[in-house]
């Protein structure tokens, strides 16, 4: 691995904005684009964690919920799937549309947390001061989201002919 491919954000604290400038260092890693960033920072190292994992939690839930809205009429008699698959569509729609809002254009929407010990022991962790750094692993997300985008719209297509027959009577 080349050492143009590794970012770390080191837990050095220089004044009373230490966390400013890790925040700082983050951001220019992320739009730097680097293949591995590891935060030393507990804190910064655990929020970026967290919003990374609501974003993967919002994109599972967008393409379960709109499969469940798409294969419910397949599986349950016709008067009751709408019952289960026109709140899973909403649901679908919903978690791709806030997905969409929220992540798109975040740079750490790129990233996922790397827990892959042996992928991990590649890096150069040695050097750090830190016991427990956050890796984040840059990986192409292009097919995830048209995966929840397209599953989302055909949830969407659905519940909008389902409501539209029950109302048009």
């Amino acid at each position: 691995m080349a050492a143009s491919d590794c970012y770390i954000v080191h837990e050095i604290y220089n004044g009373e904005n230490a966390q400013d400038q890790f925040e700082y260092e983050l951001e220019q890693a992320l739009e730097a684009q680097y293949k591995y960033i590891v935060i030393e920072p507990t804190r910064i190292g655990d929020e970026t964690a967290r919003w990374i994992t609501v974003g993967n939690c919002l994109h599972k839930t967008a393409v379960l919920s709109g499969t469940a809205c798409l294969l419910t009429p397949l599986s349950l008699p016709m008067e009751y799937s709408r019952y289960v698959a026109l709140p899973a569509g909403a649901l679908s729609v919903a978690c791709a549309a806030l997905y969409g809002i929220s992540w798109q254009f975040d740079p750490c929407c790129k990233y996922q947390v790397e827990y892959d010990s042996q992928k991990l022991s590649r890096l150069p962790l040695h050097t750090l001061t830190s016991s427990t750094p956050v890796v984040l692993v840059r990986r192409d997300d292009v097919h995830r989201k048209r995966l929840h985008n397209t599953i989302a719209l055909a949830a969407l297509a659905y519940c909008v002919k389902k409501i539209y027959e029950l109302y048009a009577v």
